[in-house]
């Protein structure tokens, strides 16, 4: 019987539902078949974004603010749709489902796009006037809500999918094995490292296809590398690890706070050893003594429990276990690490808006061949995948052989992530100030200013080494500092920071547009970029990142899963942590 169950994964099933057999089901194999569905999700989000704000622009006619924000609301909601999708595959469809079901939406959504660029009944007509006119016309509101339609059907897809990728990959990998283990902390590495060469794709061949053949084109290659990427997904059906459904995170939050709040003038015992538990003694979480509050949900009070045919029963409502106690603390202890980390998605933000607008105004040839705009953010992805191919083949490597750790914490990371943003804002303030300059010196109103576009480079490369520090620690972070049972939810709450950074960015952009703005489209945020002060707006960035990033340094250090006490000092314990 012990031989048996060493070959069997003990928390998951195969595709039948019987226990996951070891040499047959999850590793690496699986793992990749499920990267190849984030590749493509990618390919065709970051496909759109990067070039989205040049669309709005160029041949919707909307002031370069609006389409800014338009781009950041999309992105935004896109991560913060994450929630949903965490919930879904959590409490009803598994992470499985969510993702086959969340990528054929989105496929439907980029079929959507694609239509509403090749109509010309869904735009309005060209206009080749010189920048800072007003009088070409704006898209009207049907073709807006065509746009919009399309738009947000992509970012449903892109929320249910993000949720459920990377825990259904680390799925694939058991934590009691020592081996295993070892290779799901290279999987979070090597997960964005592969997915970025579907963004790597995105801003070179995609952005390109889009400039110079059609978008309509661009946007059907992405829906067909979906119905691809989908049926290879299915083809593992047989190979992957399911974990069964526990029910929803959310409504066991909320029984712990509810439970606690009805008992809130009960005294606690000194001894944890008198709350409530019901949870198998291998499947304990240790006690902690941080949010003592929440520790009289395990009160045993009169009416906590009720009778059915088969005994007696506790009610949820009233009265919960321990255990389910400490996830609910583990869950709010990484409230304040999420919150320090949303700055940096609002500086990534600007590397797929203004940043892309700048380079629009600026030289960009190479002999004959013009670079698509949005196509120097290959800078930015270059800069993501050096660092995590020195983080994954140097940095890892020697960590573990000289001090048996492999190389920064999550935390170190995500410090190191967020220190960088504040360099690639700086050096995003300082080259526009002198983008500017040649701008104010040149005759005339020229649609292309005589300044190298390799300028923009530095702002791109530091925020792109930045991204590869902060997603991977923050991934890793959220993931294992999480309850079993909550990590779906728990990685849609990491997403939900970029959706948070997205909507930040989206209103500093209404803030300074109306507090700088004038009746005539100039200010910081100027309708003509080259009439603006972005260096300005970047250098409030700059500010507000750095206050940030004293914020999570100390958040970083207050943050640690308190040890238990030991027993001879339970009596004490009330007092001390209360």
């Amino acid at each position: 019987m012990e031989e048996k169950m060493s070959w069997t994964v003990a928390d998951a099933v195969d595709y039948k539902g019987f226990p996951a057999d070891r040499s047959k089901t999850g590793g690496w194999v699986p793992a990749a078949l499920i990267l190849g569905i984030e590749i493509v999700e990618r390919l065709s989000t970051m496909g759109i974004a990067v070039n989205l704000v040049t669309y709005m622009i160029g041949v919707m006619h909307l002031p370069s603010s609006t389409s800014a924000n338009i781009v950041t609301d999309f992105m935004g909601t896109s991560f913060l749709l994450c929630l949903l999708g965490g919930f879904l595959a959590d409490s009803f469809l598994g992470r499985y489902k969510t993702i086959g079901i969340f990528a054929a939406i989105q496929t439907l959504g980029t079929v959507t796009l694609a239509i509403s660029t090749k109509l010309p009944q869904l735009r309005p007509p060209p206009c080749n006037v010189t920048v800072g006119s007003n009088t070409c016309k704006k898209a009207n509101g049907f073709q807006m809500g065509i746009l919009y339609m399309a738009l947000y059907l992509i970012a449903l897809g892109t929320g249910g999918l993000k949720s459920s990728i990377s825990g259904f990959g680390t799925d694939q990998f058991d934590e009691k094995d020592e081996k295993e283990k070892s290779q799901m902390g290279f999987f979070f590495n090597r997960f964005f490292f592969f997915i970025s060469f579907g963004t790597l794709a995105a801003v070179t061949v995609l952005v390109y296809i889009q400039d110079e053949v059609s978008r309509s084109w661009a946007y059907g290659i992405c829906s067909f590398a979906m119905v691809i990427s989908i049926l290879v997904f299915l083809s593992g059906t047989k190979r992957y690890r399911y974990k069964k459904i526990s029910g929803s995170p959310i409504v066991h939050i909320f029984q712990v706070i509810v439970a606690a709040t009805k008992k809130r003038k009960m005294e606690l015992p000194s001894n944890v050893g008198f709350l409530y538990e019901d949870t198998p003694e291998a499947s304990r979480i240790k006690h902690t003594d941080q949010f003592c509050f929440l520790e009289k949900a395990a009160l045993v009070a009169e009416g906590d429990f009720e009778k059915n045919l088969s005994g007696s029963v506790s009610n949820p409502w009233k009265l919960c276990s321990l255990t389910r106690v400490e996830e609910v603390k583990m869950m709010v202890r990484l409230v304040p690490i999420w919150a320090t980390t949303i700055i940096f998605w609002t500086t990534y933000a600007q590397m797929i808006t203004f940043s892309v607008e700048q380079a629009s105004t600026m030289e960009r040839n190479i002999g004959s061949f013009q670079i698509p705009a949005a196509s120097l953010t290959v800078f930015f992805v270059a800069a993501i995948l050096i660092t995590l191919a020195v983080n994954d083949r140097v940095i890892m490597p020697l960590s573990k052989k000289w001090n048996g750790n492999q190389g920064f914490t999550n935390l170190q990371r995500v410090a190191i992530g967020l220190a960088l943003s504040i360099l690639g804002m700086v050096a995003a303030s300082i080259c526009e100030r002198k983008r500017l300059t040649v701008a104010k010196n040149v005759s005339g109103n020229p649609a292309t200013l005589p300044i190298s576009v390799f300028l923009l480079i530095p702002q791109f490369v530091l925020v792109g080494s930045g991204e590869a520090f902060i997603y991977t620690g923050q991934l890793d972070f959220f993931i294992t500092k999480s309850p079993k049972g909550m990590k779906t939810m728990s990685t849609g709450l990491f997403l939900t920071t970029l959706s948070a950074g997205f909507f930040l960015s989206s209103f500093l952009v209404s803030v300074v547009k109306k507090v700088t703005g004038t009746r005539d489209g100039q200010g910081w945020l100027a309708d003509n970029i080259n009439k603006g002060r972005l260096d300005l707006f970047y250098a409030l960035l700059t500010i507000l990142s750095f206050i940030n990033f004293v914020a999570f340094v100390k958040c970083a250090l207050w943050y640690k899963p308190k040890k238990p006490k030991p027993t001879l000092q339970m009596e004490a314990i009330n007092e001390e942590r209360c």
